[in-house]
């Protein structure tokens, strides 16, 4: 996964002293006995791009949709800009909101798509033209002004879509799922325009997505939802490296889990003996953990590495090879340890013909730095 936004030192949300656009304060949503949303406390400041990421059904759309007014919570409160809005209809609200349908007119052509919301805001037609023309600049689109919807692609609609929720200047931008119509290909290209869009206009945007991949890619912080609570809100790499749960380590990403139980914890590192593995193993955790405690051990596949021959070390295990996947940067390799638990690891490609090539069938001695991966106790 590769980030496009770049690192940066400043992060409003770890500053007291900064005042989220956002407070979503003890918010439930039922549908009769079922729980949407469930008990959500959320900030989100101004200029994030944030990320509700999530598997269908956990919640993600609707509290969007509470956020953009289309929906009512069943109790809890929403506050945009330091004013209370639970109760604020979507057309009274400071923001926009970008469906995963787009929902042109077909009727209209794009530039009359995008003045539709500055026209029934009465605004001047001389300022609506500047500001429509500003737009399709900005989005590149300024060539297809007199098209109709039916005669783009997925992506120019997709763009006439974002022209038509930015023309209204909002200081929120809400997206649905917005790159879900797209392949591969341009879904990627479009990331980056997304993200360099974004960072010009600092509007606070908030997306929704299932797809972890895009919310790793474009993010400043993501939170991630399970039937209709929040595992974790992090940064991306923070959320990679370091999962609260196992759920999220699970979620994002790929994983190895094996469960244990706490021997000994001295000067941050914990020595865990876990059945599955075949090993103790070792790791670095700072936080206090009581012998005979029941934990998990997670490391990331591209931690693994092959050693020549099999040792009684903390974290060395050794397997046989049951399945490969070459994808042309990456292999992938799945191996049955003697437990019969199966273990991943991936080798990057460097070689066209990999110096040392491993093949199904062979047994192979793997270990990891304590350092390279996490202890989970939820």
């Amino acid at each position: 996964m590769t980030q496009i936004r770049p690192a940066s030192s400043e992060q409003p949300w770890a500053a007291p002293e900064e005042e989220p656009i956002v407070r979503i304060d003890k918010v439930t949503k039922t549908f009769g006995s079922t729980y949407a949303v469930d008990e959500i406390s959320l900030n989100i400041h101004r200029g994030e791009f944030f990320s509700l990421l999530g598997a269908s059904g956990c919640g993600k759309t609707t509290l969007l949709r509470m956020l953009g007014g289309f929906e009512t919570p069943t109790s809890g409160r929403i506050y945009i800009d330091g004013q209370d809005v639970t109760d604020v209809p979507p057309y009274l609200r400071p923001i926009n909101m970008m469906f995963q349908s787009y929902a042109l007119f077909p009727h209209m052509n794009v530039a009359q798509n995008i003045a539709f919301g500055l026209k029934q805001e009465r605004m001047p037609s001389a300022l609506i033209r500047e500001r429509v023309a500003e737009v399709m600049a900005l989005v590149q689109i300024e060539k297809l002004a007199t098209r109709k919807p039916h005669q783009l692609s997925g992506g120019q609609r997709q763009r006439v879509a974002l022209a038509r929720a930015l023309a209204k200047q909002p200081k929120i931008l809400l997206l649905d799922e917005p790159l879900g119509a797209l392949d591969k290909k341009l879904r990627e290209h479009t990331q980056f325009e997304l993200v360099n869009i974004q960072e010009r206009l600092g509007i606070t945007f908030i997306i929704v997505t299932h797809d972890q991949e895009e919310a790793m890619t474009m993010s400043s912080r993501i939170a991630l939802m399970h039937d209709g609570r929040i595992e974790q809100v992090d940064a991306p790499r923070r959320m990679y490296e370091f999962p609260a749960t196992r759920y999220a380590a699970s979620f994002i990403g790929s994983v190895n889990l094996f469960n244990g139980h706490v021997m000994s914890h001295d000067n941050d590192m914990v020595l865990i003996h876990s059945e599955e593995a075949g090993s103790d193993l070792l790791v670095h955790h700072s936080q206090p953990l009581n012998p005979g405690m029941e934990v998990t051990v997670a490391i990331r596949p591209e931690k693994i590495a092959v050693r020549d021959h099999h040792s009684e070390d903390p974290n060395s295990i050794h397997g046989v090879i049951q399945e490969i996947a070459y994808l042309g940067d990456v292999s992938i390799y799945h191996v049955e340890l003697p437990s019969g638990k199966r273990v991943q690891f991936t080798q990057s490609n460097v070689l066209a013909l990999a110096e040392q090539p491993l093949t199904w069938g062979q047994e192979v001695a793997l270990t990891w730095n304590a350092y390279s991966c996490g202890v989970l106790t939820q």
